[in-house]
């Protein structure tokens, strides 16, 4: 249990270093490149906040997604793209060689590696709580006889008035205070 504890704060700990350098690089490229295209700076900030977190929560979304069995091809897609625009602002901000390309890309990839591992791991099934076991005998309850209590004389009921018969209009007179009789069946 200790170890398993200690290896889980380790992890941790290579997670969030991992997350603030390459979250760090890609926040840097992303605004960087803004303000050389000619915004201004709170716009380079707004733009590598929204694109960097943007693939963070749309990493989340799709893990949410999946285990409610909805479907995950839109939040997807969108994932790519801003994983893609983060990936090109870094590319573009490096040095114009393959190696200039490829160590600029590192932060991001990185990121996106260690987000997809930490998206993709499922977690341990709950272990099931000591319970007894279930009794599946069924008990037949006691029967009760009872005797019946002895009737008692009652009087007569009383005479049933027939209801007078319905009057109905002659054939094919509609009534005026029913305008949506059309017609009568008799």
């Amino acid at each position: 249990m200790i170890r398993h504890r200690a290896e889980s704060g380790v992890r941790v700990l290579i997670l969030l270093a991992i997350g603030i350098m390459a979250g760090a690089a890609a926040f840097t490229h992303v605004h960087d490149l803004t303000v050389a295209h000619g915004q201004p700076d709170w716009i380079g900030w707004a733009n590598a906040v929204a694109v960097e977190l943007m693939a963070i929560y749309l990493g989340l979304e799709l893990r949410a997604r999946r285990r409610a069995g909805r479907p995950v091809g839109l939040v997807g897609v969108l994932l790519v793209a801003f994983a893609l625009l983060s990936l090109a602002a870094q590319v573009a901000e490096a040095e114009p060689s393959v190696w200039g390309w490829i160590v600029a890309a590192v932060p991001s990839l990185a990121f996106l590696a260690l987000v997809k591992v930490v998206l993709s791991s499922a977690p341990a099934p709950a272990p099931e709580p000591d319970q007894p076991p279930v009794d599946w005998t069924y008990e037949v309850p006691e029967q009760v006889v009872t005797e019946p209590e002895p009737q008692q004389p009652t009087a007569p009921a009383p005479a049933v008035r027939p209801a007078p018969a319905t009057v109905l209009p002659p054939l094919g007179v509609v009534q005026p205070n029913r305008p949506q009789v059309v017609g009568i069946i008799r």
